[in-house]
């Protein structure tokens, strides 16, 4: 499996733009897929940089409904005449941040065609499955960090409905992707117990103490080797890596690679 990181809160290097926001081109069985699509169209600019053909890339998928990883949607239809993108059904909701601002998608990319709507869960055939796991049973609640959608007409806390996962397996390792971990990364390594767990695991907001040291404990329980990035926090990576025995980072511009 190869992990090229094109777009992420940092940069590798000064050659790569960086923005917040995430974007992975993931190689896998003969696949080629693209795992969110960033703010912007810097996730295209990095993949010139980095010689990836987004053209040729097979299958595209949108973690969840947020702007920091489906602004991207409209330049990668341009650049790729054949993927289907698939993200959930729950995906063009209307949903804000604590101040009010719009974090959603571009609603008027709604009817495009080769956009594909799941919901539950979507094998994509050689290893690949999507799920977004919404009959997980939620052990650690922690909350929506203030982030909203609007349910008949109401602006109520985000539940997440929206977030799906991608499970890859390959050579008997098993690869889980988390665009955010919205629904909280304690019960998702949890529910998967996959040897790898790559994606945000929006801790930003945590402050680098007790609690967080609780959480660190808590993932370090599982024989997962974690690569974290986006919303994980400079901070909490720092402070977190001291204390779990498999944890690293992957910025824009960065490729990782195992047999």
């Amino acid at each position: 499996m190869k992990i090229t990181c094109l777009c992420e809160n940092t940069a590798y290097c000064d050659t790569f733009g960086a923005e917040h926001g995430l974007s992975l081109f993931i190689e896998t069985n003969g696949r080629t897929i693209l795992f969110d699509m960033g703010q912007t169209e810097l996730f295209a600019e990095n993949a010139a940089r980095l010689d990836v053909d987004l053209s040729a890339v097979d299958t595209a998928v949108l973690s969840h409904g947020h702007y920091d990883h489906g602004g991207g949607v409209k330049r990668f239809l341009e650049l790729n005449k054949t993927a289907p993108v698939y993200l959930s059904r729950y995906a063009f909701g209307e949903r804000y941040d604590g101040v009010g601002k719009y974090i959603g998608l571009d609603t008027t990319l709604a009817d495009e065609k080769r956009l594909v709507f799941t919901d539950g869960e979507m094998a994509l055939g050689d290893g690949i499955t999507l799920t977004d796991k919404r009959d997980g049973e939620k052990l650690y609640d922690l909350g929506s960090f203030g982030l909203n959608m609007v349910e008949d007409g109401v602006a109520v806390p985000d539940d997440f409905r929206h977030e799906q996962y991608m499970l890859c397996e390959e050579k008997g390792k098993r690869v889980l992707f988390s665009g955010c971990s919205h629904r909280g990364v304690l019960d998702i390594v949890r529910w998967f117990k996959p040897d790898v767990l790559v994606g945000g695991f929006h801790f930003s907001k945590i402050p680098t103490g007790d609690e967080l040291a609780r959480y660190a404990a808590v993932l370090d329980g599982y024989d997962t080797a974690y690569i974290t990035c986006h919303c994980t926090g400079l901070e909490q990576f720092a402070f977190m890596k001291e204390r779990m025995r498999s944890l690293s980072y992957i910025s824009a511009g960065e490729v990782i690679e195992w047999e």
